[in-house]
């Protein structure tokens, strides 16, 4: 246990852009307990101009915690009047964003990804929103950006921050960000996976703790990461398109918990009397679109999928409650996949780290000449 009464961040679910929002997390949580949460990214000038408003940025149910409140920017007053309007709602952690690729944060808002290249800024407003909480605070970030990809150059970021600031957990995304000609989504796919950068950090950096993200889409992957070193392993898109054979996995898999019994059912039910909780809150929102969302993936790969779906896309133009959505279409899911448990995990590809301690790039020579 860690001080807080929570698991350590053995296992993650990556902040993703209008996926990790509320109604994801509540989904989340309800098939892991233990399971590591983060919101989506949010600006802190979002924080900072909505004060009046901020219910509907950063409040959350209880149930959610361990949670892990993101946040972006690079002005230092905006960052630090952020953090202290988060305080009321009592985040576990505060992460630092270094490593969003798209053209809205590294271009126009010259923060995420191209903030790598300034670590003497991070480490700055690292040490700003420290001041203003009292929680945890990570950075996360990518391997490298454009052609600042060498390991010394990420070993330089890693050095730098560190030293200046009180930053001690990174959470490492194992792909270098591409900021021109790549749209967000290819930045997720195109640059390579380099896990051995991040294998070397945990060689190179002792006392840092590291987390690992990018290309994990299974909890047999998962085991792998950890069993070679890693600190914790991120997962996004996988467990945000797969919930129930990731996430419901998490507990006993990577925790040691006992197996859940809880079915599809049960999961659903719970889902629903929390959606029609919150229908409408804000006025027009949310949608009942917008919380079933996080279940397009609940059946992946089950029989009546295809079915669910195509029904699931016409009754969220029709149904106004989601009581009346799930009458609507659950007829689509045959008994048998409703009411089992979660099973076996499925096989990923678990050799995936068995060799990386033999791929390690040459080990960092600090400069201390760079911190100055």
């Amino acid at each position: 246990m860690v001080a807080n009464g929570y698991f350590p961040p053995l296992f993650s679910v990556a902040p993703m852009m209008d996926w990790t929002d509320h109604h994801y997390r509540t989904l989340a949580r309800l098939l892991s307990k233990h399971t590591w949460l983060y919101t989506e990214m949010l600006a802190a000038e979002t924080i900072v101009y909505q004060k009046g408003n901020l219910d509907r940025f950063l409040a959350y149910c209880p149930d959610q915690h361990p949670i892990v409140l993101q946040i972006g920017g690079s002005n230092l007053d905006n960052l630090a009047k952020a953090t202290e309007l988060a305080n009321a709602y009592c985040y576990d952690e505060i992460n630092f964003n270094c490593g969003c690729p798209s053209p809205r944060v590294a271009g126009r808002g010259c923060f995420g990804a191209r903030l790598m290249l300034d670590p003497k800024f991070v480490a700055e407003a690292i040490s700003l929103i420290f001041a203003n909480t009292n929680v945890p605070v990570t950075v996360k970030c990518r391997i490298g950006v454009d052609d600042h990809d060498s390991y010394n150059e990420l070993c330089d970021f890693i050095y730098k921050v560190s030293s200046l600031s009180p930053a001690k957990h990174f959470i490492i995304h194992s792909r270098k960000a591409l900021l021109k000609g790549l749209s967000p989504a290819e930045n997720r796919s195109i640059p390579p996976l380099k896990y051995e950068y991040f294998y070397g950090l945990l060689r190179d950096f002792p006392d840092l703790t590291f987390t690992i993200n990018g290309g994990i889409t299974s909890i047999d992957e998962a085991n792998g990461a950890l069993k070679a070193g890693a600190h914790g392993v991120m997962v996004g898109r996988a467990a945000y398109h797969n919930p129930w054979h990731i996430l419901g996995h998490v507990d006993s898999a990577i925790y040691g918990a006992p197996s859940s019994d809880l079915t599809r059912r049960q999961v659903l039910e719970k889902y629903q009397v929390y959606g029609d909780s919150v229908l409408g809150q804000y006025g027009l929102g949310p949608t009942v679109r917008d919380i079933v969302k996080p279940l397009l993936g609940f059946f992946h790969s089950e029989a009546g999928n295809g079915l669910w779906k195509r029904k699931a896309d016409s009754a969220v133009q029709t149904c106004t409650t989601i009581k009346s959505f799930f009458e609507e279409t659950l007829v689509a899911i045959p008994d048998s996949v409703l009411d089992s448990p979660v099973a076996e995990p499925q096989y990923g590809r678990g050799d995936l780290f068995a060799d990386i301690h033999n791929l390690l790039p040459p080990p960092y020579t600090t400069r201390q000449e760079n911190v100055i």
